[in-house]
C-alpha cells in the first residue's frame, strides 16, 4: 500500500474517531446532564428541558424549552409561592468538556438566557429565594458572563393574584460574575465586574396608595436614566380623604426624564451606600393635596436636617437638578368650598452637597437654589442652607418675589381663606433662620394700591360687606414707594411641616405690616 493511502485511510480514522467521540459524548451529556442538574441542585427548585444539544466543535450547549418551579408545587399546583420561569434557549459558550465529564459542572465563557418568563409569587414571610436560586446555579454551571435578551418578569402577590410589579423587554449584560461560598452570604450573593440593563413597561404597586409606571430604563454600573416616570395615587381624593384615619398628602407626580450620572453603590461589609455625582430631573409636574377634612396628625414633622441626618445608610448626592418643573400645591377645607391652589411654574432647582448623617462627623453645608415663577406671573427667588449634622435642625432661608398682581392668588385665597384682593405686591423679601423651636428674621414689603374683599364661609359667593368695610378700613392701601421691614419671631409647632413654619412667618410679617 502506498504512503498517500495510508495517510488518507488514516486521516478518515481519525475523523470517524472524533465522529464516534462526538456522537459518544453527545449522548452521554444528554443521559448524563439531567443527573447532574438534580444531583447537585440542593434548593427548593425543579430544572427540566425539552432537549439539548451540544457541540463540542465549538463548545457550544443548547438547551431549549427550560422550566423552573418550586420542587412543591409539583405535588400541589394551587398554593403558589417562590419562583416560576420558563424559558426559550438557554446557550452556553466556550463550555470546558473535561469539567463537565469529570468534576459534574458546565465552566464557559457565556450564558445566553433568550425569552426568559419569570413569576416570582411573594407572601408575607421573607425568603432567600434568589440566594438559593444562585447556589444552585453556581453547583452546575460557572460562567464569566451572562446575557438575558427579551426577558418578562413579575412580582405576584400569592394571597390575591394581583401584580406588585411588572417589567418587560429586559436585556441585560453582566460581565465579570464571581460566586463562592464566601460572597454568597454577602447582601448581594454574587460579585460583577459591569453590567447593563435596558427594560420597558415597569410597573409596580409599592403600597395601596401609589402605581408608579416607568416606561423605559437604561443603566450601567455608572449611569441610570428614567424615561417616562409616572408615580399618580391609586384612589381618587374623595376615595383617599374617607380611608386614612388622619391628616395626610396625596402626591401625583409626573416626569419626562431622571438621569443619574456617575453611580457609586454597592454593600461596605452589611452598610449600604449610594454615590453619585449628578441626578437631572426634567420636565415635571408634581402636585401635593391635602384635605383639611380628617383630624390632625399630631404626630411630630422633622426637619430636613434630622430626615437626612438619620437616614440608616451612607447617601451622598453632589448636585440635584431640577428643570422646567410645575409644583403645585392645593389645600381643600371641604369639598363644597373646593381646594385653594398654590402653583410654582418654570421650577428650577438646584441643590449642592445632598449627604446623609450615617456614620459621618462632619459634613458640607446643603445648598438649595430656587428659582420660578409664583402662580405663573412673578419671578420669586429661594436661597436655602442648612446643615445636616446640626442637631439644632438649624437652617437659613431667604427669598424675593417681585412684581406680583395679588388678583392672581385667588386660585388660593378664595377657596380657603374666603377673600379676594386687588393691587400690586411691587417687592417682597425676607430672611429667616430658625430651628427645630422656632423661626426668626426680617421681612419687607413694598405694594400699592391693596384692597380686599371678603365672603362669606358659609356661601362664598356672597361678600360678607361688613368684614369687607373693616378690611379695606384698617389694611394700608400702599406703603406710599417705599419698602416697610418688620422682625418675626415665632415658635415652630412641632406637629407641622417646615413650609406650615415658613408660611407662617410670612404671614405673620404682612399681618404687621399690612394693619
Amino acid at each position: 500500500m502506498k504512503w498517500h493511502w495510508k495517510i488518507l485511510i488514516g486521516i478518515c480514522f481519525a475523523i470517524l474517531l472524533l465522529v464516534v467521540i462526538n456522537l459518544g459524548l453527545n449522548l452521554w451529556i444528554k443521559f448524563q446532564l439531567p443527573k447532574i442538574i438534580n444531583r447537585e441542585n440542593e434548593s427548593v427548585y425543579s430544572i427540566s428541558y425539552k432537549n439539548v444539544s451540544v457541540s463540542l466543535w465549538k463548545g457550544n450547549i443548547t438547551a431549549n424549552g427550560i422550566i423552573i418551579v418550586p420542587k412543591a408545587a409539583l405535588n400541589d399546583s394551587i398554593n403558589k409561592a417562590r419562583i416560576y420561569a420558563k424559558v426559550k434557549n438557554i446557550k452556553v459558550r466556550e463550555f470546558k468538556i473535561w469539567e463537565l465529564v469529570f468534576n459534574d459542572k458546565i465552566k464557559a465563557k457565556s450564558i445566553t438566557v433568550d425569552y426568559p418568563q419569570v413569576n416570582l409569587y411573594q407572601k408575607k414571610y421573607k425568603d432567600k429565594m434568589i440566594n438559593s436560586v444562585v447556589a444552585s446555579f453556581e453547583k452546575v454551571v460557572s460562567v464569566k458572563d451572562i446575557f438575558i435578551k427579551h426577558g418578562n418578569f413579575k412580582i405576584i402577590n400569592s394571597e390575591n393574584y394581583k401584580p406588585v410589579l411588572t417589567v418587560s423587554n429586559i436585556n441585560l449584560n453582566i460581565g465579570g460574575i464571581l460566586i463562592n461560598n464566601t460572597v454568597l452570604h454577602d447582601k448581594i450573593p454574587f460579585k460583577f465586574r459591569n453590567y447593563a440593563l435596558r427594560c420597558e413597561n415597569l410597573y409596580y404597586h409599592p403600597n395601596e396608595f401609589y402605581k408608579l409606571k416607568i416606561k423605559k430604563i437604561t443603566t450601567t454600573k455608572s449611569d441610570l436614566k428614567i424615561y417616562k416616570f409616572e408615580m399618580l395615587p391609586a384612589y381618587s381624593r374623595k376615595e383617599f380623604v374617607t380611608i386614612i384615619p388622619k391628616e395626610k398628602d396625596l402626591y401625583a407626580v409626573l416626569c419626562d426624564s431622571i438621569t443619574i450620572n456617575k453611580i457609586n453603590w454597592g454593600f461596605n461589609a452589611d452598610d449600604f451606600f449610594f454615590h453619585c455625582n449628578t441626578v437631572s430631573v426634567n420636565n415635571a409636574a408634581a402636585n401635593i393635596y391635602r384635605s383639611k377634612e380628617p383630624p390632625d396628625d399630631l404626630t411630630k414633622k422633622f426637619l430636613c436636617n434630622k430626615l437626612l441626618r438619620d437616614l440608616k445608610f451612607s447617601l451622598k448626592v453632589d448636585t440635584l437638578k431640577v428643570r422646567n418643573s410645575i409644583l403645585e400645591y392645593e389645600e381643600e377645607k371641604s369639598i363644597k368650598l373646593g381646594s385653594g391652589k398654590l402653583t410654582l411654574n418654570a421650577f428650577n432647582l438646584t441643590a449642592i452637597s445632598i449627604d446623609s448623617g450615617f456614620k459621618k462627623v462632619k459634613l458640607p453645608d446643603l445648598v438649595i437654589k430656587i428659582k420660578c415663577s409664583f402662580m405663573n406671573t412673578s419671578p420669586l427667588n429661594i436661597f436655602w442652607k442648612l446643615n445636616v449634622l446640626d442637631k439644632t435642625d438649624g437652617f437659613n432661608i431667604k427669598g424675593t418675589l417681585t412684581n406680583f398682581d395679588v388678583k392672581n392668588i385667588t386660585p388660593f385665597s378664595k377657596p380657603h381663606l374666603s377673600l379676594t384682593a386687588k393691587g400690586i405686591i411691587e417687592e417682597v423679601n425676607f430672611n429667616f433662620t430658625g430651628n427645630d423651636n422656632k423661626n426668626q428674621g426680617e421681612l419687607a414689603v413694598k405694594y400699592d394700591d391693596l384692597k380686599f374683599t371678603i365672603y362669606k364661609k358659609d356661601d362664598p359667593k356672597k361678600k360678607n360687606k361688613l368684614l369687607t368695610f373693616v378690611a379695606r378700613i384698617f389694611v394700608k392701601k400702599d406703603t406710599k414707594d417705599k419698602i416697610k421691614n418688620t422682625y418675626i419671631d415665632i415658635e415652630r409647632t412641632p406637629d407641622k411641616s417646615f413650609y406650615n413654619l415658613l408660611w407662617r412667618s410670612i404671614a405673620g410679617g404682612l399681618k404687621k405690616i399690612l394693619v
